[in-house]
């Protein structure tokens, strides 16, 4: 029996990123994981014969010191993504020059690392807006996969204010961080965005059916850090409905889903940072395997294409007064 197709990817947010939405001043020396990431995500995925998405932040690439990790993923044979340039959460508050500006500089310093075309976008922490999607068109992408459609955004966000220290200032910047409970609203399945320059694939986050929780990796390690067997029985039951609803998984992959307290420290406020990096990856795998045995597993290009071409199903389109 011809197993569904689904997709997998993961997003390279860095250790400066992660420190820069908590507010730590101490981003603006970039200081990186990349080296020791990437060979980690990297064996798991040869483990489990996975070619997949990695959505690169053009901060990283434009770094002389990151390109040659970058590069082993480009010879690995994976698609690389848009992940912005500086990776800041608050995308949808840029004005349209900014915006402009962001993808320019996204698109040229990624350039540096693969010949591919970018046709992928992912919003830091799924910021989207109307002008991101009207630039998308414009620019020739194929697809966005910036929405999470869930109601815990709100508890997310207020769990992240909690565990930081942030200003004022900060604090309204981030103030839509993880999305709000309309997001939960929001379909599950691809569709299109209707934009002025044409019109732009969504990709869902999969969040699971009726109750739109997510299961993505961070959440199952977050279940993990008290019950691997929970954590398994609720990525089960996520997949086992998926399939009867007919919904193809489109899941999401983090760095820290491979590394632990041993691996990096100034990350404690992370869920799951209080697990070794050994015991994350061991029960990431097991995870990964459980997915690429349930489903056809492919990056988001090869999904995108199929979902678009003639043996894909019928999308309904959706005009960006939605994203309200």
């Amino acid at each position: 029996m011809t197993k569904q197709l689904a997709d997998l990817s993961l997003d390279l947010d860095n250790k400066w990123s992660y420190l820069k939405t908590h507010g730590d001043a101490i981003w603006a020396s970039y200081p990186s994981y990349l080296e020791v990431v990437i060979p980690h995500a990297l064996e798991a995925l040869r483990e489990h014969n996975l070619t997949i998405t990695f959505f690169v932040v053009g901060q990283d690439a434009a770094l002389e010191s990151n390109r040659d990790a970058l590069k082993q993923i480009v010879g690995q044979g994976h698609e690389i993504g848009n992940h912005s340039f500086r990776h800041e959460p608050w995308l949808q508050r840029y004005s349209r020059p900014q915006l402009e500006d962001e993808f320019d500089r996204a698109e040229q310093a990624i350039g540096s690392i693969t010949p591919q075309k970018l046709i992928g976008f992912r919003g830091p922490g799924y910021s989207l807006s109307p002008d991101v999607l009207d630039i998308l068109g414009s620019r020739g992408y194929l697809y966005d996969c910036s929405t999470l459609p869930t109601f815990i955004g709100p508890a997310a966000r207020a769990y992240y204010f909690l565990r930081s220290r942030l200003t004022r200032a900060q604090t309204e910047d981030r103030k839509q961080l993880f999305g709000s409970m309309r997001d939960g609203l929001r379909r599950l399945r691809p569709y299109y965005w209707e934009t002025p320059s044409g019109a732009v694939l969504e990709i869902p986050v999969s969040t699971m059916p009726i109750f739109r929780t997510p299961f993505h990796f961070s959440y199952l390690l977050y279940l993990a850090q008290f019950s691997e067997l929970l954590a398994s029985a609720y990525f089960r039951l996520a997949l086992l409905m998926c399939k009867a609803s007919s919904l193809a998984p489109s899941m999401l992959l983090h760095p820290l889903d491979f590394l632990g307290k041993d691996d990096v420290t100034d990350l404690d406020f992370f869920p799951a940072m209080n697990l070794p990096g050994a015991q994350k990856r061991r029960f990431l795998s097991r995870m990964l395997g459980l997915y690429a045995r349930s489903f056809d597993v492919v990056n988001m290009a090869r999904r995108a294409n199929w979902l678009v071409s003639g043996d894909g199903p019928h999308l309904p389109v959706k005009q960006m007064s939605y994203l309200k």
